[in-house]
């Protein structure tokens, strides 16, 4: 159910929106619903990059990496060095930050992001290597600075003892230090090295000299900025939601919406018989949404999951680092986005050396049980393209999950 928020004046008429509409809106912002087109190149990319702001990072690498699957979802087929070459060679339309979590994100964006650059507020023992060795800190900003094509943690370590004595990365002094200066923006990513390690130079080897000199706004305009291009990309949210898109405060992005409507940037509206909801002006409103997508489970449309259960009726959690016997569908589980609708979620695997698709579980949705035979037709189509896209020849289905066995057959019909 949706909850109602207090906050919402009584005296003002609202828009009401169905909870069809609000779907329809949600999806279309995230780019669904749109005649895939017939090559994808740089142009779209960037198009997407502006869209979404952002693209979600994560070391996992079942299928591919999460970064590579959002456009795949909503352009279709492409070439992944073309969206290397936006966030790795100038001219750079992405850039590497802290975002949603770790994210490729709009190189645009960077002056509105510098004010959590100077947060110091960082977790544990990356704040304190700061506080306690300054001198270590600008030393391995130094050495950074005297490798303009960039070096990596491992580069500058040196054969530095990592401790052992507590949870977690268990980090090298350097790193530490290196952690800390990306955070602070005075270190940036040049790439990803084939390891998948961030290799850091400094943000004038990096990032274009028209955002280096980009004036750095307010705290309160860059939250205003940050809630107008999460909300353009949501479509319709409220602020839980748009204050998570970029990970701000709840209590700064009301501010924000508040004053993107009194510029009429954005519209209070009721979702269902919920207030609380922002609507962005040019926000489209299509009548029909016609989908066939997979979706990562890191994709921008499931960033916030109480949203995702408010609009779609659809519970969605990772079990990364749930113990296996304890998962109810799987390690890493794709979403299946039918329509307005997700009907299915599948857990996938690459199996690179023999060149197979692994479907270790399907699952369908109770709302479709009625439609199953066509769900496994069209998830069938989905699974065959994604296959396709990662050159993988073969696609084995598990008998696991409820729609594996007709999945099963549809794949091989």
């Amino acid at each position: 159910m949706l909850a109602a928020a207090s906050n919402v004046r009584k005296d003002v008429a609202m828009t009401r929106l169905t909870l069809p509409e609000a779907r329809r809106i949600a999806l279309a912002t995230q780019g669904f619903g749109r005649p895939r087109p017939k090559s994808v190149g740089t142009r779209q990319l960037r198009t997407l990059v502006r869209q979404l702001g952002q693209f979600q990072i994560d070391s996992v690498n079942v299928m591919a990496r999460a970064h590579y699957l959002p456009a795949f979802s909503r352009l279709g087929a492409y070439d992944t060095s073309l969206l290397d070459g936006l966030a790795g060679a100038a001219p750079r339309a992405l850039f590497e930050y802290w975002g949603h979590a770790a994210s490729f994100m709009d190189v645009d964006l960077q002056p509105s992001l510098r004010f959590k650059m100077a947060d110091s507020h960082l977790w544990g023992g990356v704040e304190s290597i700061n506080q306690d060795r300054p001198q270590f800190v600008d030393e391995v900003l130094s050495r950074v600075a005297a490798r303009p094509r960039g070096v990596t943690a491992r580069d500058l370590d040196g054969g530095e003892v990592r401790t052992r004595d507590s949870w977690g990365w268990n980090w090298s002094g350097t790193k530490t230090a290196l952690e800390w200066l990306f955070h602070a923006g005075k270190i940036t990513v040049v790439r990803r090295n084939s390891s998948f390690e961030r290799v850091y130079a400094v943000p004038e080897k990096v990032l274009p000299a028209s955002v280096l000199s980009a004036p750095t706004p307010s705290v309160d305009q860059a939250h205003q900025v940050l809630a107008a291009r999460a909300l353009a990309a949501l479509g319709v949210a409220d602020v839980r939601t748009v204050a998570d898109y970029f990970r701000v405060g709840q209590g700064a992005t009301r501010t924000a919406l508040a004053a993107l409507v009194a510029e009429g940037h954005a519209e209070q509206v009721e979702v269902g018989e919920s207030s609380g909801w922002y609507l962005w002006r040019d926000a489209a409103k299509p009548r029909r949404i016609t989908a066939n997508a997979l979706l990562s489970p890191f994709d921008n449309l499931l960033f916030e999951r109480r949203r995702l259960e408010d609009l779609f009726g659809f519970r969605y959690r990772i079990e990364i680092y749930v113990p296996q016997a304890q998962r109810q569908y799987g390690y890493y589980v794709y979403p299946f986005l039918m329509d307005e609708a997700f009907a299915a979620r599948v857990d996938l695997k690459a199996d690179r050396p023999t060149g197979r698709l692994l479907v270790q579980a399907a699952w369908l949705e109770p709302t479709h049980e009625a439609r199953a035979s066509e769900v496994a037709e069209r998830l069938a189509r989905a699974v065959n393209e994604l296959a396709a896209w990662q050159g993988l020849k073969d696609i084995q289905v598990m008998p696991r999950g409820d729609l594996s066995g007709r999945l099963s057959g549809a794949v091989d019909s």
